[in-house]
């Protein structure tokens, strides 16, 4: 017998943007759109246009009585609970109770992970990472998220926290300060806003001819730098060569942790391909244990930018149950769709 309700709803909220798209039981993106996930102050507001918005997609392909679940993939989002509980990049108060709040409002059942967690599944259904068992996804977005698969399990840890390798001190003097308190997190480096902030100190602390001056130095943007260092800005090329050092470092002392087979990264910094690769492969491979030396493959995403976390986020909604706030763990990182 054919499945009444053959859809769901994946949401990806990052820290700039929200994505959500309709996916069918075969993982196929129908329809997708976004809103700015900071423009209101209010989350009851966030959550009107999210439901806006997506009642207008459902509507273009009439599928609104055809949703079997609605799965989301959001910042410091807790499986277990199904709350965003210190949502460092967002503009409201946390933690807050999202997954029933966003069933409510949608009548329809909802289960919710973290941002990258939900990346990661999308990756290894139907991604870079199709195959491989044991990887850790990285997220270089706005902040630096990562999700970790160990024989083929997402790892939630006992809490629903486990995971958090963008909150992992690289710099233990004189770091920079962290939207979460701490001082030396690896996000204040390797993310988007980290490449911007590394831009404005290497101007400071140097005379150089650059393209970035200008630009007025506070609007500098790590797309800013990318182009720039395309166009052969000594500088540009430079703040590239520092960033893919100190991630390279990271993903060494990380590969100690799980022994994965390979790091997928995914998000718009990790668009820059070799200007970012290069060095990080090769700051990667210096600072390795011996016994994982030339063992681990650094992929980027096959995934168009938003359909890995749409994609992920969208599995979990084939489980979602209106008890999904007290559930357990899943069995396995990627649910399987039903089809009949």
């Amino acid at each position: 017998m054919i499945n009444s309700k053959p859809y769901v709803i994946g949401i990806d909220m990052g820290g700039t943007n929200t994505v959500f798209g309709v996916v069918d039981a075969r993982g196929v993106v129908l329809a997708s759109n976004s809103i700015k996930t900071r423009k209101h102050s209010k989350i009851e507001d966030y959550i009107d246009e999210l439901y806006t918005e997506t009642l207008r997609l459902m509507k273009q392909l009439d599928v609104e009585d055809k949703i079997y679940g609605i799965g989301v993939g959001a910042p410091n989002a807790n499986y277990f609970t199904g709350m965003i509980e210190d949502g460092v990049n967002l503009p409201w108060p946390t933690p807050v109770p999202f997954a029933r709040m966003l069933s409510d409002k949608f009548g329809i059942p909802v289960a919710i992970t973290n941002d990258a967690n939900a990346a990661a599944i999308g990756e290894m259904t139907y991604g870079a990472a199709r195959g491989i068992k044991d990887f850790i996804m990285i997220t270089l977005g706005t902040g630096v998220g990562s999700g970790i698969v160990i024989n083929g399990q997402m790892v939630y840890g006992h809490d629903g926290f486990a995971g958090e390798l963008g909150h992992v001190i690289v710099k233990r003097n004189n770091g920079r300060l962290c939207g979460c308190g701490r001082t030396g997190c690896l996000e204040t480096y390797c993310s988007a806003t980290g490449v911007a902030r590394t831009a404005r100190e290497f101007l400071e602390l140097s005379e150089e001819p650059s393209l970035l001056r200008e630009i007025p130095v506070d609007e500098i943007t790590s797309k800013d730098v990318y182009d720039a260092a395309m166009k052969g800005d000594v500088i540009a090329n430079r703040i590239f060569e520092y960033t893919g050092n100190i991630l390279g470092e990271a993903l060494a002392d990380f590969t100690a942790f799980s022994s994965p087979e390979a790091f997928v990264l995914f998000g718009g910094l990790a668009k820059s391909g070799e200007l970012l690769l290069r060095p990080l492969r090769e700051s990667m491979e210096k600072n390795m244990l011996s016994i994982y030396k030339n063992k681990v493959r650094v992929l980027p995403s096959e995934l168009k930018e938003a359909d890995a976390a749409i994609l992920g986020a969208s599995a979990l909604g084939w489980e979602a149950k209106p008890a999904t706030i007290t559930m357990a763990a899943p069995a396995s990182a990627a649910p399987a769709a039903p089809l009949a």
